[in-house]
């Protein structure tokens, strides 16, 4: 593969607008930059979860999502090339299934909180969840790839089972939410 970076700084962009692989040039605000900048974000905090996990399985899991990650905005960078396929979707299906199973079942919603290995999760779980909100605007603008909106959800759910397997396997206690009902005491 040769240099795809050869020059940061290009001034290209400073009248607002940027280039995409396909070669054109879009508003920086466009809806398609604007899901771009989600994915980079979503990968980013993905590498900043797998930084924070002690577990090897983890931290290979989520390094496979970021290398999808940049397939999926490649994809977006060239609008008529369809990188997410059905084998991406299957994969984080079946990992989220076999992780789940050795979870206990859920008796009540979880706070996204505990060590910061599994807040980081979280954290990427909701920026997971903001990024597929996005595309599912833009594909109601410009058709998408529908594969790549069943991944972003797909990957949701993983990342929340993520954060639910670190806490099980470093024996951190999950925080369930406690409502207000249940906070409060009735006055009489």
């Amino acid at each position: 593969m040769g240099k795809r970076v050869s020059k940061v700084i290009t001034r290209t962009g400073d009248d607002g607008t940027t280039g995409i692989a396909d070669g054109s040039r879009l508003a920086k605000n466009d809806r398609r930059i604007h899901c771009l900048g989600e994915v980079d974000e979503l990968n980013s905090q993905i590498g900043l979860a797998a930084s924070y996990s002690q577990l090897e399985q983890i931290r290979d899991m989520l390094k496979h999502v970021q290398h999808d990650l940049f397939d999926l905005g490649a994809e977006l960078s060239q609008p008529t090339r369809a990188l997410m396929q059905t084998e991406h979707v299957d994969q984080l299906t079946t990992q989220a299934e076999q992780l789940n199973q050795t979870l206990p079942p859920l008796q009540e919603f979880i706070l996204p909180a505990g060590s910061t290995a599994v807040a980081q999760l979280h954290v990427a779980r909701s920026v997971c969840r903001r990024v597929e909100r996005s595309l599912v605007t833009l594909n109601q603008q410009q058709a998408i790839n529908p594969h790549s909106l069943i991944y972003l959800n797909r990957l949701s759910d993983l990342l929340f089972i993520l954060a639910r397997y670190q806490a099980a396997q470093t024996q951190q206690p999950e925080v369930y939410w406690q409502s207000a009902y249940s906070r409060i005491k009735p006055t009489q």
